[in-house]
């Protein structure tokens, strides 16, 4: 049975690998578009699930096909991936010194033999940033690794400094809740 990663982010990646398990990488390409009538809640399933739904349409067979969205929320605003540096580093400014949300959905499509089935689920973890100087802020931007990731940060990286707690699933706020993979996939094969 083959197991497809529907995107071709390099954290996602690494935590797939964690899994020991043979899988391939098929990008979804999806136009990640916000609907307005949708909690942000709503908005990161149905965007996991898009992803997941358009790259099992384009393949066939026994299958399971593994999409993940991930959005950054405080006070009912959302933060995605910053368009540029000063973008970086207005969200960062507004993140610093206080707990925002990070929604990681997962959406795992499956079909083996007559059997097709559907999980999709959002974990919301409290991330609590450390207050940052603008010097600070800046040095991380000038890394450049703010710029393909939701909230202009990566938690798993040397941005770590700036965790003071998380409430939740540390992989999800990466990009990809293992656990939750593990659980289904195991139900479909030999992990």
């Amino acid at each position: 049975m083959k197991v497809i990663l529907a995107s071709k982010s390099p954290r996602r990646k690494e935590l797939m690998d964690l899994l020991n398990i043979n899988y391939e990488i098929i990008a979804s390409n999806e136009k990640e578009t916000l609907e307005k009538n949708l909690t942000f809640e709503e908005q990161s399933k149905k965007l996991a699930y898009i992803k997941a739904k358009s790259v099992f349409n384009k393949t066939s067979g026994d299958r399971i096909v593994i999409g993940s969205d991930t959005l950054v929320m405080k006070d009912g605003k959302l933060y995605g991936k910053p368009k540029d540096k000063q973008d970086a580093i207005n969200m960062l400014k507004n993140l610093k010194n206080s707990k925002h949300e990070v929604l990681t959905s997962l959406s795992i499509i499956a079909q083996k033999e007559n059997t097709y089935e559907e999980y999709t689920n959002c974990n919301i973890t409290d991330v609590y940033l450390t207050d940052m100087t603008d010097e600070e802020i800046k040095k991380w931007v000038d890394t450049g690794e703010a710029y393909d990731k939701a909230g202009a940060y990566a938690i798993q990286s040397n941005f770590t400094k700036f965790i003071k707690k998380i409430n939740g699933n540390y992989d999800a706020v990466i990009g990809l809740p293992v656990n939750e993979v593990y659980k289904v996939l195991k139900k479909y094969i030999q992990i």
